[in-house]
């Protein structure tokens, strides 16, 4: 996962820190965004991002079936 690091510094913070969590986890919070940020500035990974939803995109026009409801398990039959 992208980030997660900053991710798990920043929830651990914030667990921590109860309704502070807004004053004492600047810091936490300033890593995570600029740790995403630089991902939103990425073309490579833009890219790879526009090409996945194209995919969808396609996968849904011929099915008809959104990918959540694609992915989901059939429930078994008794």
């Amino acid at each position: 996962m992208m980030c997660s690091e900053q991710v798990q510094d920043f929830t651990n913070c914030c667990k921590d820190s109860g309704i502070l969590m807004v004053v004492k986890c600047q810091e936490e919070n300033s890593a995570l965004k600029q740790c995403l940020t630089a991902y939103y500035s990425d073309p490579v990974f833009y890219e790879e991002c526009k090409m996945e939803y194209l995919k969808e995109r396609e996968e849904f026009r011929k099915t008809g079936i959104p990918t959540k409801k694609r992915l989901q398990k059939l429930p078994i039959s008794m």
